[in-house]
């Protein structure tokens, strides 16, 4: 399968970091966490959302399972910041190398911003992730996240 040049960047990252994926390609889209469980075949929760957010203007990942929702004070905390809000979609871009909808938890172009694991994601065993486009995923076990994307693993959401 001849996969989109995002997608390349990420495998090549992946292979640098020792891993090696099996990355899906869905054309029907999985740029939400329930389209994505529904092609996958899994639990909402069981898909890990890498979601950008500014937290007193720096650039944070967070990755959190599909059925929560990132609590803004929460992440605020955990980063001693005093406000936090969701990126931009130029932000998230210019933070990760990737569009929105399609960022993957870990080989992020430029400065690595710091990376957060919400600690629910720990509930499943075979976790799946955004591939660098809308339309690709791959299923990556919870240590093997946390490791690749050298995430500080903190309790940062709500019921989604």
């Amino acid at each position: 399968m001849d996969m989109p040049a995002a997608t390349r960047r990420l495998l090549e990252a992946a292979v640098r970091l020792g891993l090696e994926l099996e990355v899906r390609e869905f054309p029907e889209g999985t740029k939400t966490a329930s389209d994505a469980a529904e092609a996958v075949g899994c639990e909402v929760g069981a898909i890990v959302k890498s979601l950008v957010f500014m937290v007193d203007g720096e650039p944070v990942i967070t990755l959190v399972s599909g059925d929560m929702r990132v609590d803004l004070d929460k992440l605020a905390a955990a980063l001693d910041g005093a406000e936090a809000r969701r990126a931009t979609l130029d932000e998230v871009r210019t933070a990760t190398g990737y569009a929105a909808g399609g960022t993957p938890p870990f080989g992020h172009a430029g400065a690595r911003p710091r990376v957060l694991a919400d600690r629910l994601l720990a509930r499943y065993s075979e976790l799946w992730a955004a591939a660098g486009t809308p339309t690709t995923v791959f299923p990556i076990d919870h240590d093997s996240l946390v490791h690749a994307a050298q995430a500080e693993i903190v309790d940062l959401t709500t019921g989604g």
